[in-house]
């Protein structure tokens, strides 16, 4: 505390240094530290709370426990002043720490996914192009060290290159860019050196459609691609909102995807867009009513609505022939699914993808995982009962999937070919 506070403000505030718990005002205000004893804290109320390194807050330590008792007691403190002020470097994705929790907190406010509850949050984090070069390390290190003038850059230029700390770690702690998970199908700067600002759909547009149905635990998901550049971006979203009541609530209905307004946003699509292929996964979900596919009613209306437009059929022949419907549960569309998976990773890497920053779709990418199958990589949730949703990441490789296609098709005629014209020699 010596060092934080200025010679100024113990004398005005008669601040009694030195001590465990510093008095101040004659008694009438305290300082105090703590340490992991969240029961110890509960009841108290504070005006205002540091919680340090929140990247070491875990469930293991009674991080999240500690950190629960904090919000409690700001939120009941008198006249609802209280503030608290979390500190924290970047986070090792997949720890579950109390950072990891209030940045994905942070993100969802942002997509319009919850309530925004007047979390602020601000970091100086890297770009996603900077590089652990030498070229890049000085500008980038006082960029984002922000008034911490008393990081040496030579120091830290020094560690950076040392080929005995991983890039992961420098990314991390040098340039606070939050590093992909070990089992990550990407990184978030990877994804974010991809986004083109004011790019987005124009009216009459040619573009491909991929949808990924759900009943009510995974989102529902609508990504359009255009064909003349190969730039995505999310149509629409629908996934259980986050204060959506527990199933032990009194007077509690499921959640289920409202399927007409999907079919508005479908229907939309179609009207605004010249729409090439769309190609639409059931989900394994079944409608309360009937038994049958939830989504089957609507994906047999979407076919035979649009169906004759489409330059591309999802299923060519047979009695499972549809202009739409592809189930992602068939081994044959799974091995071309990954396929679809590795060209849009090379994509991204290379910055041949493009997209507008949709706040959800980046979500969504972001929590995708690497999971291997009998054909190569493809992608996952961390686990199966994850809250954290993957659907639109699903969509957006299948729309890439949709373009390529119709471009390496021999039917497509606007490929460039040799013209038919004269040869004029100029003598």
């Amino acid at each position: 505390m010596p060092t934080i506070l200025s010679k100024r403000a113990i004398e005005e505030y008669r601040i009694d240094l030195g001590k465990e718990i510093i008095y101040a005002d004659k008694g009438r205000a305290r300082i105090e530290a703590v340490t992991s004893s969240p029961r110890a804290l509960e009841g108290g109320r504070p005006t205002f709370v540091v919680l340090n390194e929140i990247h070491h807050w875990l469930e293991s330590n009674s991080g999240h426990e500690m950190a629960a008792v904090i919000e409690r007691n700001a939120t009941k403190s008198a006249d609802g002043q209280s503030r608290t002020l979390a500190i924290t470097n970047a986070f090792e994705p997949g720890e579950d720490s109390v950072a990891e929790r209030t940045r994905d907190a942070y993100e969802a406010m942002e997509a319009g996914r919850t309530v925004h509850t007047g979390l602020f949050y601000d970091s100086l984090e890297a770009p996603p192009e900077a590089k652990l070069t030498e070229a890049w390390i000085e500008p980038t290190l006082r960029a984002v060290r922000g008034d911490s003038t008393w990081l040496d850059i030579g120091r830290l230029k020094a560690s950076i290159l040392d080929p005995r700390n991983p890039p992961s770690r420098s990314r991390r702690f040098w340039y606070n860019q939050v590093v992909a998970a070990e089992d990550a199908w990407l990184a978030r700067y990877e994804w974010d050196a991809c986004k083109r600002e004011g790019m987005a759909l124009q009216d009459g547009d040619e573009v491909v459609l991929f949808f990924d149905g759900s009943k009510s635990d995974d989102a529902t998901g609508l990504v359009a691609c255009r064909m003349s550049d190969g730039f995505v971006t999310a149509l629409g979203v629908w996934q259980r909102p986050a204060n959506w009541p527990a199933p032990n609530t009194p007077g509690y209905v499921p959640y289920r995807v409202p399927r007409d307004d999907v079919h508005g946003v479908v229907e939309n699509a179609f009207t605004r867009f010249r729409v090439q292929a769309f190609f639409a996964d059931p989900g394994s979900g079944q409608d309360d009513d009937d038994g049958e596919m939830y989504w089957d009613s609507y994906i047999d209306l979407w076919g035979q609505t649009w169906g004759a437009k489409l330059a591309l059929r999802a299923v060519l022949a047979g009695p499972k022939a549809h202009a739409v419907r592809w189930d992602m549960r068939d081994r044959r569309n799974q091995e071309t699914f990954t396929e679809a998976v590795r060209r849009a990773h090379a994509d991204i890497l290379e910055r041949q993808l493009t997209h507008d920053g949709h706040k959800t779709l980046r979500t969504h990418v972001i929590n995708a995982r690497r999971r291997t199958n009998a054909w190569g990589i493809t992608i996952g949730k961390e686990h199966r009962e994850s809250a954290r949703k993957i659907d639109l990441a699903i969509c957006m490789i299948g729309a890439r999937m949709l373009r390529r296609m119709i471009l390496n098709s021999p039917k497509n005629t606007k490929k460039k070919t040799p013209g038919k014209g004269r040869v004029v020699v100029l003598r």
